[in-house]
């Protein structure tokens, strides 16, 4: 008599057409209305767990994203997306994902009357030509250096965030610290790398108004001995080593220490 053998069939099953169309959809809206309620001057804020477990509370749909474990193809195009404008332009990471989805939505209607999606996205196309036509005949130029301009475009940017009640301190931070660290290329042209020169260091204690911008290299570290080391050096002598300080025991020196620490004698 023969064993019963159990035998389970593979549930995956490719899946092509109109149904893959709408399921792409669905996971890309799924993705906005996550974030949907983070935008605007009455934003709510979403409290999510990180990978190492710890509590973020933040209304930024790029950190939103980041925290979002998904499969689906077309919710991790949405997060790509996400990511491309932070690293482009900086700002309206919340604002790309729900006009992606509002699009796709509105092309889910053509695609029941069997509309092919390349004649959708054709008139896309021709849809973002006309926008670019008319950002071009609406854009203003900026000068760089006029401070009062500058700020008022900060704090546009940051002005649905949590920090924007706190009024001009941010952005004159923000502002501070890019003018810092740009470099002139020549030709009208000048490059400001946030990601390289620019570090946010967090100091527990304090309040956030006595937040500033150091010109230079800051190093958190604690004081080891507070009565004998002073808090405060004015034009300090600096020497960087790629070596240790600590002295090293040769063997014969080791061995020494250890029948001395063994004996009490000395050899």
């Amino acid at each position: 008599m023969h064993a019963p053998v159990l035998v389970l069939k593979d549930s995956l099953k490719r899946e092509s057409g109109t149904k893959v169309h709408h399921a792409n959809i669905q996971a890309s809206k799924a993705v906005a209305d996550i974030i949907r309620t983070t935008l605007g001057p009455r934003s709510m804020l979403k409290m999510l767990l990180d990978a190492a477990g710890g509590i973020v509370v933040t209304n930024d749909g790029n950190a939103i994203l980041r925290e979002l474990d998904l499969a689906h193809p077309a919710a991790k195009s949405m997060i790509e997306l996400s990511r491309t404008q932070d690293e482009e332009v900086g700002d309206g990471t919340t604002s790309v994902i729900v006009l992606a989805g509002e699009m796709l939505h509105v092309a889910e209607a053509f695609i029941d009357k069997n509309y092919h999606p390349t004649v959708i996205c054709r008139a896309y196309n021709k849809a973002l030509e006309d926008a670019i036509a008319v950002l071009d005949k609406i854009a203003m130029s900026i000068d760089v250096n006029d401070r009062a301009a500058m700020l008022g475009l900060v704090k546009s940017c940051i002005g649905t965030k949590f920090t924007s009640q706190f009024g001009d301190l941010i952005a004159d931070l923000a502002i501070d610290a890019t003018s810092t660290v740009g470099v002139d290329l020549g030709q009208g042209l000048r490059e400001v790398d946030i990601k390289k020169y620019i570090k946010v260091e967090k100091v527990p204690g304090g309040q956030l108004e006595d937040s500033k911008v150091l010109k230079g290299v800051m190093f958190n570290k604690d004081v080891v001995a507070p009565g004998k080391m002073r808090r405060k050096i004015v034009n300090p002598r600096i020497i960087l080593l790629d070596c240790p300080l600590e002295y090293k025991k040769g063997e014969n020196q080791q061995m020494r220490s250890w029948l001395k620490k063994k004996t009490g004698e000395s050899y």
